[in-house]
């Protein structure tokens, strides 16, 4: 993809990294629970259960921004290389519409929908 269409993509993937990278901040320095930042502190009366269940919830959250950031950095390498907008499993150019909406994707729909696949 020519570097000009890349700049606008370049920006976004560099937003949305700043962004998770802040939440993830605030997440593991304990400055703001997950507890507090849904508006629920815990109470004396909730179960073990119901804790342990919140703790798993935030360490999956927490999983799952850090796997975010990963895939952010990988397009921007992308960029950086110059294959940004080419499928990484059979190399044709991932749709315009797709790299909208999801900056970060390294396959083309189709090649998305038969890795999801094999993971199920």
């Amino acid at each position: 993809m020519d570097p000009q269409l890349t700049s606008p993509y370049r920006q976004q993937l560099l937003a949305m990294r700043a962004s998770l990278l802040e939440q993830l901040a605030l997440q593991r320095g304990g400055m703001v629970s997950r507890a507090d930042a849904q508006g629920r502190a815990p109470q004396p009366e909730d179960s073990r259960a119901q804790s342990a269940t919140e703790r798993e919830l935030a360490y999956a959250l927490d999983e799952r921004e850090t796997a975010e950031v990963a895939a952010i950095d990988a397009a921007l390498k992308r960029i950086d290389a110059g294959t940004y907008g080419e499928c990484t499993a059979c190399g044709t150019d991932i749709p315009t519409a797709r790299l909208h909406a999801a900056p970060e994707a390294e396959r083309c729909i189709r090649c998305q929908e038969i890795a999801e696949h094999q993971h199920a």
